[in-house]
């Protein structure tokens, strides 16, 4: 237990490049691996505990615990917290424990800008964040490593919070501007990332443009979404994967119960998409890539960190 390795959310935010855990992503989420869907338990005041084992036979073993917290943006705190385990596949020795929180913020965020790499036009220019949570300035820093944004607006239901956050991105660089009219700044928007804890629809079907990209990260429970049937129904879907997203997405699960799509809907997945099969073609068509978390990503990010 001498080699054991502890990392904190400052060691990752010092190492774990965007672009560099992107194409990590990109070779390793093309390849199965073993992941159990993961376990929800429910705490009080909506307050949830996941647990996320995966593991590459003969490669590595990974375990993430993470405890979501939606009331903490009152308390000035992170929504997430978690921690992630890395074992050696070959003998079971532990090799690192991680604080995670960056690490799934990463990873997340890094996911959903693989996919836009794939879905979203290649003229992309007008980018548009749905919250202003933790989430929210990855998702900037990930989805700017694959399309060369010019307009970036932010909307959030905190002025002060979106205020903060635009000065921080604006002073790294980024083209960032607060926006108050959401329908129309969706419908200027060429990519749409939501990353809210939202219960009911945000984003409506009604306000997309034709060859817009739709990316829906907050929701991971099947009572949660961030958009309404009519976004479902005008898109086409890809998830990160099938079996997570037809047990936790509920931003597809309540359109699939009231009836307005099936499970035919899902057109595919991330590994489909980094085989080749799934990518956008088609300039007018509206995309949708719907994320509940993966833990193959954990373990991609956790193994380029120690490696």
């Amino acid at each position: 237990m001498h080699d054991l390795r502890f990392l904190t959310n400052a060691d990752v935010a010092e190492r774990l490049a965007y672009p560099q855990l992107i194409e990590a992503l990109r070779a390793g989420l093309a390849h199965p691996c073993e992941a159990p869907v993961r376990g929800c338990h429910a705490l009080p005041e909506n307050a949830s505990l996941l647990t996320m084992p995966v593991w590459r036979p003969g490669q590595d073993i990974g375990v993430k615990l993470v405890t979501v917290f939606p009331g903490n943006g009152a308390r000035d705190l992170p929504a997430v917290a978690a921690l992630f385990c890395l074992f050696d596949g070959t003998h079971g020795r532990p090799l690192a424990m991680l604080e995670a929180s960056e690490l799934t913020a990463r990873r997340t965020a890094c996911t959903s800008a693989l996919a836009a790499d794939y879905l979203a036009r290649r003229d992309a220019r007008r980018l548009l964040i749905v919250g202003s949570g933790t989430l929210a300035p990855h998702m900037v820093r990930a989805h700017c490593s694959v399309r060369e944004y010019e307009d970036i607006a932010l909307w959030g239901r905190n002025p002060q919070k979106v205020g903060a956050l635009v000065e921080r991105l604006q002073a790294e660089g980024y083209p960032v501007h607060a926006c108050a009219d959401l329908p129309g700044s969706v419908a200027a928007a060429d990519t749409i990332s939501c990353v809210t804890t939202s219960r009911e629809p945000i984003v409506l079907g009604r306000w997309l443009r034709s060859g817009c990209h739709l990316d829906l990260v907050g929701a991971f429970l099947p009572s949660m979404r961030e958009t309404d049937n009519e976004a479902v129904r005008r898109a086409r879907i890809v998830v990160d994967t099938r079996e997570g997203a037809l047990e936790e997405a509920g931003d597809l699960l309540i359109p699939m119960r009231e009836g307005v799509i099936d499970e035919s809907a899902i057109h595919s997945q991330i590994s489909d998409l980094l085989q080749g099969r799934g990518a956008r073609t088609d300039d007018s068509e509206i995309t949708l890539f719907k994320s509940v978390g993966y833990a193959l990503e954990d373990l991609i990010a956790a193994r380029l960190l120690v490696q």
